[in-house]
């Protein structure tokens, strides 16, 4: 008998029960939606963000105290002390190897250009880099400092021969000296001396603007600082930091035990600086905190909005059910009525409601969630141009949230339900 109930509810009134279908799948799949992105998203933005340069630079350890002491950020002297060229492969050796995306080394040294005093940088461009693990990498500042724009001539390119010996200009210098892509300038050092063709002139918007970059070999040979370099600068993806993170860049024996390992096995940027410093020798790296802090800014107010949209959904979708279906069980007035002369209880009409709502709700849900599924990956090659991956988390998630609304939302046609008066119900009174 009560399936027949259920049977003749769902057949009698098929269309508000595709209207409350519908709504449950309409907040079910914003809900799926957003939760895929938000656990997903920390990636995604964290891959934007890569873009815009290094988050972390490697320093020699003396040179580091010399910074800090005198509260300068560096210049265009040589260093006294340098890093070793052959550690650099040790970078992707690291715990957190998969989350270093890019990094670049640099060797700053003063030369004479057409008679003139300028700082010569020796790096990588996409430079090729056989790993100890077996595995390859193409990395530099083609791709580390993406937002350079060629506005004379080309990028140089490591994989061609003719390009061993050029260089790249920056504007600012570049218009002083009235060089152009293409023309052949004579560097001096304090090794040696040559002549050295400009394949391209970059604008960088900053003091890369007054330098020339030309390969490392060839900056290294002009001022005798063969595997050497002056810093290095990686470009890894990196969790917002917390309290632990902030005590662990301080001091790291300051953490208990469990501390430390939560914190070693997370991928803040202070464990991944930290990691760095372990495999390479005599070096201190630090976050570059604008960037590290701009990071954790803009990934914790996308995850914010994503779980306001998501509140906001279901919200949407809880006072649309609570309408629909009071608005049916006000329709069937007269049958719960009967039920309530002919001995039905109250507990018996509350389950013959939820009962109705919960098969709706988990066919609503099933679309819903496939829908919301289907946004996030729109979402995801749209803003991200990449695939979302649903995280197992967002499925439990998901069913536990259709739920709370879907009771949410029946609790007032319940009520209702449950204050019919049988006498005036079958009266129409």
């Amino acid at each position: 008998m009560f399936f027949r109930m259920i049977r003749g509810m769902l057949t009698r009134q098929t269309g508000k029960m595709l209207m409350i279908g519908f709504t449950i799948a309409l907040g079910a799949s914003l809900a799926t939606a957003m939760l895929a992105v938000m656990f997903d998203v920390s990636d995604k933005v964290n891959q934007e963000l890569k873009t815009y340069g290094a988050n972390i630079t490697v320093v020699p350890k003396e040179a580091s105290v010399i910074s800090n002491l005198y509260e300068v950020e560096g210049g265009s002297e040589t260093p006294a002390v340098y890093l070793r060229e052959d550690e650099l492969g040790n970078i992707k050796t690291i715990f957190w190897a998969f989350n270093i995306v890019d990094f670049a080394p640099f060797i700053d040294v003063p030369v004479t250009v057409n008679g003139q005093d300028v700082t010569l940088v020796g790096s990588w461009f996409n430079h090729h880099l056989d790993l100890p693990t077996g595995e390859a990498l193409d990395a530099g500042i083609q791709s580390l400092r993406s937002w350079w724009e060629i506005v004379d001539g080309r990028w140089l390119d490591e994989a061609s021969t003719e390009d061993e010996t050029c260089l790249m200009v920056g504007t600012t210098l570049a218009e002083r000296l009235g060089i152009h892509a293409g023309d052949v300038v004579k560097i001096k050092g304090s090794n040696g001396s040559g002549s050295y063709k400009v394949v391209g002139v970059f604008s960088a918007g900053g003091d890369e603007d007054e330098r020339i970059y030309a390969p490392l070999d060839l900056v290294q040979g002009l001022s005798d600082t063969a595997g050497k370099l002056s810093s290095i600068e990686v470009s890894a993806i990196t969790t917002p930091d917390n309290e632990v993170s902030r005590q662990a860049a301080k001091d790291p024996s300051k953490l208990t035990i469990a501390q430390y390992e939560t914190w070693y096995c997370t991928a803040y940027a202070s464990s991944i600086c930290y990691q760095l410093q372990e495999v390479i020798t005599d070096s201190v790296a630090s976050p570059v905190r604008q960037v590290a802090d701009s990071e954790g800014a803009i990934l914790e107010k996308t995850q914010m909005l994503m779980v306001l949209i998501t509140i906001l959904a279901l919200l949407g979708s809880a006072l649309g059910i609570s309408n629909l279906v009071t608005a049916s069980v006000m329709e069937r007035g007269q049958e719960i009525g009967l039920l309530k002369a002919i001995g039905a209880t109250d507990r018996a009409i509350s389950g013959l409601v939820l009962t109705e709502i919960v098969v709706v709700a988990v066919l609503g849900g099933f679309v819903g969630f496939g829908a919301g599924f289907g946004f996030a990956q729109i979402i995801g090659q749209t803003v991200f141009d990449s695939a979302i991956s649903l995280k197992p988390m967002v499925v439990p998630l998901v069913v536990v949230l259709v739920i709370v609304v879907t009771l949410l939302g029946s609790i007032s046609a319940i009520r209702t339900a449950l204050r019919l008066d049988p006498v005036e119900v079958l009266h129409d009174r």
